[in-house]
């Protein structure tokens, strides 16, 4: 997918009907960044109308090694040029769903209070994809209460981490804490989708501890199928023992 297919899927998302003012947010944003330490997080302010960072804190170039000025004269474009190719069409059916959930699901007086979650992996400044977690609350919305401007904070995770990616809404409640009313994993949906019947088979009689052989005579085909189904199904999730495949499983049972 190239940067004019997700610009077209994130506009249509996040379509707004009014122009915001932010001046007001971003000022007490700039105050507040002062006074902040270095650490592993960073946030900026979210233009989803223009596809713009309005504000990018210090801690983004400690965090990513990136260049602050690339963010503030490319914008959006320039993130997503870095995001990992594998990760951009669920991250995108992420906010989709998150907008569609919200706004069929939450009050108009309750999207104020209102907080996502998703992730994804972002390239650094040393060609590394490091493991996002970002969490944005809306701080503008349009005419139809539509969250377009956000307050997004952005934790940096080692790339070791294996994660799905996925996503969460959460509201605040009225002892101002806030409860997850939505959670999806959409790695997950396309791994099941992308597995066939017969590697589903191989899967459940691996996570049993069968060996290829063991699977070839329950299944009525030689070893040689069953290792090239192997094959297929680490290449498919993106991993390179049984061993990984197996813990990915048990982590998500529901998976096949």
């Amino acid at each position: 997918m190239d940067l004019n297919e997700i610009k077209g899927v994130y506009k249509e998302v996040f379509r707004c009907y009014e122009h915001p003012s932010l001046e007001e947010h971003i000022q007490k944003i700039i105050e507040l960044d002062e006074y902040l330490p270095y650490s592993s997080t960073f946030f900026c302010i979210t233009n989803t109308r223009d596809l713009t960072f309005e504000y990018v804190s210090k801690n983004m170039t400690a965090c990513l090694g990136l260049d602050k000025n690339l963010f503030d004269s490319q914008g959006m474009r320039y993130f997503w040029a870095r995001m990992h190719p594998d990760d951009v069409e669920q991250w995108l059916q992420a906010l989709n769903e998150l907008m569609k959930f919200t706004l069929s699901e939450i009050a108009l007086e309750d999207r104020s209070k209102m907080s996502y979650t998703w992730n994804y992996r972002l390239m650094n400044g040393d060609g590394i994809y490091m493991n996002i977690v970002q969490n944005t609350t809306p701080i503008e919305f349009d005419l139809a209460n539509k969250p377009i401007i956000g307050l997004a904070h952005y934790t940096v995770l080692a790339p070791e981490i294996k994660m799905s990616i996925c996503a969460t809404a959460k509201k605040l409640n009225d002892k101002n804490e806030y409860e997850t009313v939505y959670f999806n994993n959409f790695s997950q949906k396309l791994l099941t989708d992308a597995v066939s019947n017969r590697e589903r088979d191989i899967i459940r009689l691996l996570v049993l501890n069968y060996s290829s052989k063991e699977i070839a005579e329950k299944l009525n085909i030689s070893s040689n199928t069953v290792d090239t189904h192997r094959r297929n199904i680490l290449k498919k999730f993106n991993i390179s023992s049984t061993g990984e495949l197996i813990g990915i499983i048990k982590m998500n049972n529901n998976i096949i």
